[in-house]
Order: C-alpha cells, then sequence, then structure tokens
C-alpha cells in the first residue's frame, strides 16, 4: 500500500469528497421531503369537523392525488382520542379494529401514537408525523450515500421519496433495512460474525416496524455462515462454514422480534393478535394493486361465490408463491457463492422481496419505498430503473384519479389502461429485477475476486 505525503493527500481528499457528497445527498433528502409534506398537506387544514377531520380530506384526496393513510387514519383507530395501541384494542368478527389496536406491527403502532401527541384535528397528526418520520429519510440518504456514492440520489431526490415519503409509516423500516447493509459492509473493523449480528438485530427491528425486513435474515445467515466476502476479517483462508455465527445471526433476530412484541402480548393479547388477524383477512380487492385482482379475479365470475372462490384461490396461491420465490432466490444466490465464493446476501434479499411484493395479495403504493434501496445499492441498469419508476407512477398517481372517476361517474376507460399499465409494467420488472439483483455487484465495491476454493459438501464442518 502506498504511503508518505501523496497518499495521505489522496485518502485526506476522498474523505472530503464522500463528506461533501454525503452533506448533497441529505440537503437534497430534505428538499424532496418538504416537497413530499406539502404534496400531502394538500388535503389537510381549516375547516374541521368535529372530530379534527379537514373537509377538504373527502373532497379532494382522489381527484387532487393528496390521499394518505397517515391523514385517513386519524380516525377509526382511536388515534385521535389518543389512545395507546394495542393495551386494550380488539377486532370483531367482521374484520374491524377496535379500541385502539391498529394493523401494523407494534413499533409503526408506537410512532403513529407519538404522532398523535399533542394533535388535535388530521392535520396537525400529519405535520407531527412528517417531522417524526423525516429523520430516518435523512438518515438513509446518509447510508446510502456512504455505501452507493452518487446512486444514493435516487432515493434522496427521486419521485418515490415525494410520493409516498408522507403516505404511510415506511421511512423507518427502510431505514433499519438500510441500517443492516451499512453495518455489515461498513463497518469491516468488527468481526463478520459481530457485524452479522448487530446487523440481524436493527432487521428484528424492521420486523416489528412492517414485517418485511425478517426475510433478510436468512440470506444474512447465508453470507456469516459462508465468511462473508473472503477480505480480511472475513476468513477466506480457513475452512469449513461458521455455522456457531449464522445460528447466533438469527438468534439475534428472532430474540429481537420476542423482546418488542412481548410486553405488547403479554399486556394485551387481543390488542396485539388483532394486528395479525387483521392482515390474514385482507382480501385482494380492488384497493390491493395486486396482480390478483387484475390478472385473476377476471377470471372468476361476478356474483358472491365466485367471489369467494377468488378469495380462496388468492389465500393458497399467494402465500404458496412467495415461498417459491424466496426459495429459488436462495438457490440461485448459492450457485453465485459457489461460482464465485461471495453469498450475495444483498442481492438475494432484494430478490426475496421482489418475489414477495409480486406475489403478495397487497401491493400498496408506497411499498416501492422498500425497493428503491436495492436500485441504489446493487449495479441495476438505470434503463430498467426508469421504466419501474414510470409504471410506478401510473400507479401512484393513476390509481387515485382511478378512484375518483369510479366515484364520480365520469369515463374510467383511459384511466384504468394506465392503472394497468402500472400494475403489469411493474410486474414485469419485478421478475426482472428478481434475476438482476442476485448477479449484481453492489455500486461502489470492486468485484469480488475469484475464489482461491470451491466449497464442497466435505467442507460443510463447523466453525468454532
Amino acid at each position: 500500500m502506498p504511503t508518505g505525503p501523496a497518499a495521505s493527500e489522496r485518502i485526506a481528499g476522498r474523505v472530503t469528497r464522500t463528506a461533501a457528497l454525503g452533506a448533497v445527498v441529505v440537503l437534497l433528502c430534505g428538499l424532496t421531503l418538504a416537497l413530499a409534506y406539502l404534496n400531502k398537506a394538500r388535503c389537510a387544514g381549516a375547516p374541521f369537523d368535529e372530530d379534527g377531520r379537514s373537509a377538504a380530506f373527502d373532497v379532494i384526496k382522489d381527484s387532487d392525488v393528496c390521499y394518505s393513510d397517515i391523514q385517513f387514519l386519524w380516525l377509526g383507530r382511536d388515534i385521535n382520542e389518543h389512545v395507546f395501541p394495542y393495551i386494550s384494542g380488539g377486532i370483531t368478527a367482521d374484520g374491524a379494529l377496535v379500541g385502539g389496536a391498529v394493523e401494523y406491527p407494534v413499533l409503526s403502532g408506537a410512532l403513529m401514537w407519538a404522532g398523535a401527541l399533542g394533535a388535535d384535528n388530521d392535520a396537525e397528526f400529519l405535520l407531527h408525523s412528517a417531522i417524526l418520520l423525516a429523520p430516518f429519510a435523512l438518515l438513509t440518504a446518509w447510508l446510502l450515500a456512504r455505501l452507493a456514492g452518487r446512486a444514493a440520489l435516487l432515493w434522496a431526490a427521486g419521485p418515490p421519496l415525494v410520493l409516498y415519503g408522507f403516505h404511510n409509516w415506511e421511512l423507518p423500516v427502510v431505514c433499519m433495512a438500510v441500517a443492516a447493509v451499512y453495518v455489515v459492509t461498513a463497518l469491516s473493523r468488527y468481526s463478520l460474525r459481530t457485524r452479522g449480528i448487530l446487523a440481524a438485530v436493527l432487521l428484528g427491528l424492521g420486523f416489528c416496524l412492517k414485517l418485511y425486513p425478517g426475510i433478510f435474515v436468512l440470506p444474512l445467515m447465508a453470507y456469516v455462515l459462508t465468511g462473508g466476502t473472503g477480505r480480511g476479517s472475513d476468513r477466506r483462508d480457513e475452512p469449513g462454514f461458521d455455522v456457531r455465527g449464522a445460528l447466533l445471526t438469527g438468534a439475534s433476530a428472532i430474540g429481537t422480534v420476542v423482546a418488542v412484541n412481548l410486553p405488547f402480548a403479554l399486556t394485551g393479547y387481543e390488542g396485539w393478535r388483532a394486528s395479525i388477524t387483521f392482515q390474514q383477512l385482507r382480501q385482494a380487492d380492488i384497493t390491493t394493486n395486486s396482480i390478483w385482482y387484475w390478472g385473476l379475479r377476471p377470471i372468476f365470475g361476478p356474483n358472491a361465490d365466485d367471489e369467494l372462490s377468488f378469495q380462496n384461490a388468492v389465500t393458497v396461491a399467494s402465500p404458496t408463491l412467495v415461498l417459491v420465490a424466496f426459495a429459488l432466490a436462495i438457490w440461485l444466490g448459492w450457485r453465485r457463492f459457489r461460482a464465485t465464493g461471495t453469498f450475495p446476501w444483498v442481492g438475494v434479499s432484494g430478490a426475496m422481496l421482489c418475489g414477495f411484493l409480486l406475489f403478495h395479495k397487497v401491493h400498496s403504493p408506497q411499498y416501492t419505498l422498500w425497493l428503491v434501496p436495492f436500485l441504489v445499492l446493487l449495479e441495476v441498469p438505470w434503463t430498467l430503473i426508469g421504466g419501474y419508476l414510470l409504471a410506478d407512477a401510473a400507479i401512484g398517481i393513476g390509481v387515485f384519479r382511478y378512484f375518483y372517476s369510479l366515484g364520480s361517474g365520469a369515463s374510467v376507460d383511459v384511466i384504468e389502461r394506465v392503472v394497468e399499465f402500472g400494475v403489469w409494467g411493474r410486474a414485469a420488472l419485478l421478475v426482472a429485477f428478481f434475476f438482476v439483483f442476485v448477479r449484481a455487484v453492489p455500486r461502489g465495491l470492486a468485484p469480488a475476486p475469484p475464489p482461491i476454493r470451491r466449497f464442497d459438501s466435505d467442507d460443510l464442518v463447523p466453525v468454532a
């Protein structure tokens, strides 16, 4: 490694450029978040009814595309009554949440409650929630800039953050997922096993926010098991697999989830369980933007029995195909490991997310925020990214205009075609991303060196 004044100057210059880029990305992210708030705040403001609901909300939320779940859920979950969630809530026989129960995991419910503190109407609730959520987006921007350089601008200044930054409570969970990647990738002074355990804790916290980071624990375990990238402390020259490290990684995620959920489950089991029951009962209807509604539903007839048959088919097919996609992603990742000596845990995680988004019965528009960090972190063709953003905008904007047209009695022919373009364009690109992610090189990192040796079945020896 070169030493001396010249080398020191190059290192100092690189550090300065990295810091400057991080500052620019965070600043732009702040400006984008301001636009995101103003976009949703168009639906909020005086006059208010006796429950604190903005009079404009029900009038323009679809026509002006300013709807947000945050503002909508001011009513219906006892948030306006400042009831702490889960403790005294439950779910009725027909699937209605009551008494403070909400449909999200416990940490998201706690954020909803915190955002309502001091709020007397839905406009204040939206503002307080935006202030609470914004730091997570800013931290995500900084982490992505450190990991992937200028590509982080896709997160910080891209259309998805404007459309969905304050649509729901997605920003904290995205931050947890990105922070887990940062811990594994950037904190190289610590052992891989330590980094894996810390990242698993973050993914466990993410699971307690919106579930999906929990699926990344399995590829992370495989990464720890196989010794990481084979550089430095990642055990390249040591034979065998780190079985203990992989098990500790998985146990750390599970322990985190149990530790966070147990107080809620013990204090108010019915309210805690209601969030799970609600999601189990949710159907693939016109509000879910899924391939099931737009692709499978037309095959069935129009009557109630046909609707029941459709929902039963989705109940079986959706989780089955999600699990098949997960298994395929792990298998493809293992093949890459056999060929390169490195298990691509970030790429496999992204592929698993694509399988989930494609086959789950619900595909809310704001889920795009889950995917964007993978488009930043991995070398994905920008043409595919541009195509996905276009299809996503067709959903994120078009679906609300579609609802408005349906409600107003206006013609829906054109806007329905826009929504269909969004649904199927997004689905096709998720299939493409599934395979691209597994083989993609992380941005900002040189390709892994050729492996010194291959791992065969005889190498399955636990490492203490």
